[in-house]
């Protein structure tokens, strides 16, 4: 619960708001915050896209093309379009943030530019897979797991529903829980679910000849031997690259793969919503003035305080995951929340800033109470949050992994706060957890609150 006068510390606002336009060398930062060697010194990203065919020739890769090249005259990054091979060298490629294989289709590379293109990656490369690019390169097992799964077989074109999975990456944020549209679409040989962060899938009820026994991932991501890697397997069709909300999909990968946009693509599975749009509000009360207005599609919004949305359906004890995804609605980042563990059941929201922790979310405070803190207690490392961190407007997810008396906090993926608990008048091994409210000004909005239990304390999953 903060208590503090706004913008006291000009220096620590100036390090995040600078933060919030990092460069596009911000894409070869790896997880622990280390740059790799390919850093550049260059004004805007760049991307190469890439549709040299050796089998099935898609008529909509010249809108495909043209699609990206208008995303990124609107939104400040470089396309070169090439089907030459060649350009698969070190130094050529090192000119790009990202490569995005456009419906590819069989075997586009040589050994040579293989492995210039698994140097790419591992020095911090991005890569985008467009429908097709699932459909290439079946006999590099590398290239298949950086596209996440391998084309099996597609019925007809037809309409389908898509359900989203993720709502805080950038390539899923602006859908809703589903995504009614027509495609051809894709069955895959195996699914990425264990390896990479599914964004979406389909309802194979939906529609006819998918066959992947109900759990039909169509667009995911993940972090791949250095590099970061995005995949959809829509755009088939060349109205896919006039479907605002495709085209809008496809501009979220490309600014996750280029480092332009930050998310956790660690896969996820054994979570439970606490609050998402099925389950309402089921199990949660308001403690204190102020309130949440829930718009019925699942996303909570803070309205005024200072009070606490708390979950008293369950109290949370030893070792626990919490996961969900936050966004700031001003735009110099001038709002504040934040969310609660381990403290005690009650109607008095100070019972938890006395008793419990609170994960804060504020830009314009002291390092050991801006986002990422242990409010009070520990700052976070500011140089790997202001890596991870996506500006106000955008989604974040924060994950507070519980194990006994220590507490993690990862931010888009990115561990940026290890605290353990001395103080003996608290204890992170049981208590409940909850959401702030915290002011008339303050507008933060919540979304896809899910637990998952972990094993013994101290263990990694």
């Amino acid at each position: 619960m903060a208590r503090h006068t706004r913008g006291v510390a000009v220096a620590t606002t100036a390090l995040l708001l600078g933060a919030l336009a990092l460069p596009s060398s911000q894409a070869a930062q790896r997880d622990d915050g280390r740059t790799t060697e390919r850093e550049r010194d260059r004004a805007e990203p760049k991307v190469l896209v890439f549709s040299k065919t050796a089998g099935f020739r898609h008529d909509s890769i010249p809108d495909g093309i043209a699609a990206i090249q208008r995303l990124g005259a609107e939104h400040g990054f470089g396309v070169d379009a090439t089907e030459n091979a060649a350009t698969f060298t070190p130094k050529k490629l090192a000119a790009y943030d990202a490569v995005v294989f456009l419906s590819t289709t069989g075997d586009v590379l040589n050994g040579k530019q293989q492995t210039a293109f698994e140097r790419y990656i591992k020095k911090g490369g991005g890569y985008v897979g467009v429908h097709a690019a699932a459909d290439t390169e079946y006999d590099w097992p590398w290239y298949g797991g950086l596209a996440g799964a391998y084309f099996d077989s597609h019925p007809h074109i037809q309409p389908a529903t898509v359900k989203t999975e993720d709502h805080a990456h950038p390539a899923t944020s602006h859908l809703g829980k589903t995504w009614e549209r027509t495609d051809e679409w894709y069955n895959y040989r195996s699914s990425p679910r264990d390896r990479a962060r599914v964004l979406a899938s389909l309802d194979e009820g939906s529609y006819t000849g998918g066959n992947m026994g109900g759990d039909h991932p169509i667009a995911w991501c993940q972090n791949y031997k250095g590099g970061r890697a995005f995949y959809t397997g829509g755009g088939h069709t060349k109205e896919s690259f006039t479907e605002d909300a495709f085209v809008r999909h496809l501009l979220g990968g490309i600014r996750y793969a280029t480092g332009q946009a930050q998310a956790d693509c660690r896969p996820e599975k054994g979570y439970t919503p606490l609050y998402d749009a099925t389950t309402g509000l089921d199990g949660w009360k308001q403690a204190g003035p102020g309130s949440f207005e829930d718009d019925g599609n699942g996303t909570l919004t803070t309205r005024g305080g200072m009070g606490l949305l708390w979950y008293a359906g369950k109290e949370f004890t030893d070792s626990y995951s919490l996961k969900l995804d936050w966004r700031m609605a001003s735009e110099g980042g001038d709002d504040n929340s934040g969310v609660f563990v381990g403290f005690p059941a009650g109607d008095d929201p100070w019972s938890a800033v006395n008793n419990g922790y609170e994960i804060q979310i504020d830009a314009t405070d002291t390092p050991e109470k801006t986002t990422g803190s242990v409010y009070g207690f520990q700052s976070a490392d500011l140089e790997k949050r202001d890596a991870a961190l996506n500006p106000p407007g955008e989604w974040n997810t924060y994950e507070l992994r519980v194990e006994g008396e220590r507490l993690r906090i990862y931010l888009n993926g990115t561990l940026i706060n290890d605290y353990t608990n001395t103080d003996p008048a608290r204890s992170l091994k049981d208590g409940h957890i909850g959401l702030q409210n915290h002011g008339d000004e303050d507008e933060v909005s919540f979304r896809n609150v899910r637990v998952a239990p972990l094993g013994s304390p101290g263990k990694e999953r």
